[in-house]
């Protein structure tokens, strides 16, 4: 067998994506606290403001009333269904003793996300990873919270990325960002090994067997996402071991 490659981040992050939502309706309060009674170190949500700004975890960002659909943004918080939660409410209900991957699909959500899970726990800010897929939009995001802990990754895929990798990397690693968050088919041992090299964290979305979750852990990844917790916590333990109690 291979032997597992080191990762920067010891123990690599579990995130359940969008939840449990192979076991759960994905995106619901049910759904993320099933993910971490099954293992899930992290937990993996989209996040959008609603009309009086208040972030929300949904994976479409529309609101189907009648045959219409609507952007969340049209709607006030008390107005939305009863199954879309807010941030606030995940924290409330789960506690803040995971790390959380928000992706930012509204581009001005990210400073109402530093706001609410500075208040309900600041340590929670540097487990809290923002993923961006704008390269320019992460670099604002940077230099607005350049005294926050709060952890920035670039999400895209290799062939959307212009130049060579050992230049988005430098550049990157340069300008303060975290790391870059991937595709499963993106990554390689030697590409993660290219991005630690920087001292920047490799991310790795999409795995959804245990043979691709393994195969990611032993590449040295930091982070893997599923919706099948089951089958990541058995891929964790079975190439890292039992997690920390």
């Amino acid at each position: 067998m291979q032997q597992r490659l080191p990762s920067l981040l010891d123990p690599p992050i579990t995130f359940a994506h969008r939840g449990a939502r192979a076991h759960a309706p994905e995106n619901t309060l049910e759904s993320f606290e099933l993910a971490l009674r099954l293992g899930a170190a992290g937990l993996e949500s989209d996040v959008w403001l609603t009309a009086d700004r208040v972030p929300v975890l949904d994976h479409d960002g529309v609101v189907k009333t009648g045959l219409r659909k609507r952007p969340i943004s049209e709607f006030a918080r008390a107005d939305l269904p009863g199954h879309i939660p807010t941030l606030r409410e995940l924290l409330d209900a789960c506690g803040t003793g995971f790390s959380l991957s928000l992706d930012l699909k509204d581009p001005d959500s990210a400073a109402a996300i530093v706001e609410v899970v500075g208040e309900c726990d600041r340590s929670l800010l540097e487990r809290t990873w923002l993923c961006e897929p704008s390269l320019n939009r992460v670099l604002e995001l940077r230099e607005l919270f350049a005294d926050n802990p709060i952890r920035l990754l670039q999400t895209t895929r290799l062939e959307r990325i212009k130049g060579t990798i050992e230049r988005r990397a430098e550049y990157l690693a340069r300008h303060g960002i975290d790391g870059i968050n991937l595709h499963r088919t993106d990554w390689t041992g030697g590409l993660v090994a290219l991005f630690h090299r920087f001292e920047l964290v490799a991310f790795g979305w999409d795995m959804q067997h245990e043979h691709e979750l393994r195969e990611g852990l032993r590449m040295g990844l930091d982070a893997v996402y599923s919706d099948h917790v089951d089958r990541m916590s058995d891929a964790f333990r079975g190439e890292i071991g039992n997690p920390l109690p």
